[in-house]
């Protein structure tokens, strides 16, 4: 009979890490390694972790994010992988976490800097600036309101002009539209 392979139950604490959802074939023959209290079960192999679970996000100590399959699967409950090399460490000091959109969907999420397809060209914050950012980014593509204060002739080139400065500057939301403003006027003279 083969061992079960099992990480060290500390690995996982202030962690984060970007799951992929999986058909739940994939683990038709591994046995359940451990089950949360909340009812999420965990299966250790080799290569990573298979979580399957009702609930992702914030998980006491670490954030897993989980990445849909496409098409989306209707079930509540969802499976999904991460290789061992997936998890990155997390902490609220550091600036660890940068944003990417995705303007097609209108939808803006956090990877962190170990991510290999990290360009740099993004501006670093910590978690709290990084949840900041991403409700400003949230509402600049879910609200119009905000945009009545200024001249335009397409809206979604307005936001992807403000979202793109948000990402790739330390400028705060204010000062990028205050700046907007500042070249609309001096166009006008």
């Amino acid at each position: 009979m083969k061992a079960s392979f099992r990480p060290s139950p500390n690995s996982f604490k202030n962690t984060f890490c970007v799951f992929r959802e999986i058909a739940a074939k994939a683990i038709e023959n591994l046995e359940v390694q451990f089950e949360s209290k909340s009812g999420s079960t965990y299966y250790y192999t080799e290569l990573g972790m298979y979580r399957l679970s009702n609930h992702w996000g914030r998980l006491a100590n670490s954030k897993w994010r989980l990445e849909p399959m496409e098409p989306a699967s209707s079930s509540k409950t969802k499976l999904g992988f991460a290789a061992w090399n997936d998890f990155y460490t997390d902490n609220a000091e550091e600036e660890l976490y940068y944003l990417e959109v995705n303007y097609t969907n209108k939808t803006v999420n956090y990877q962190h800097k170990n991510n290999p397809n990290y360009d740099t060209k993004a501006m670093l914050r910590t978690s709290f600036e990084t949840t900041k950012k991403i409700k400003q980014i949230r509402n600049l593509f879910n609200l119009t309101s905000w945009a009545k204060y200024f001249e335009y002739d397409d809206l979604d080139l307005l936001r992807q002009h403000i979202i793109n400065q948000l990402i790739f500057t330390n400028k705060t939301l204010e000062e990028i539209k205050r700046a907007l403003k500042w070249e609309e006027t001096t166009r006008e003279i």
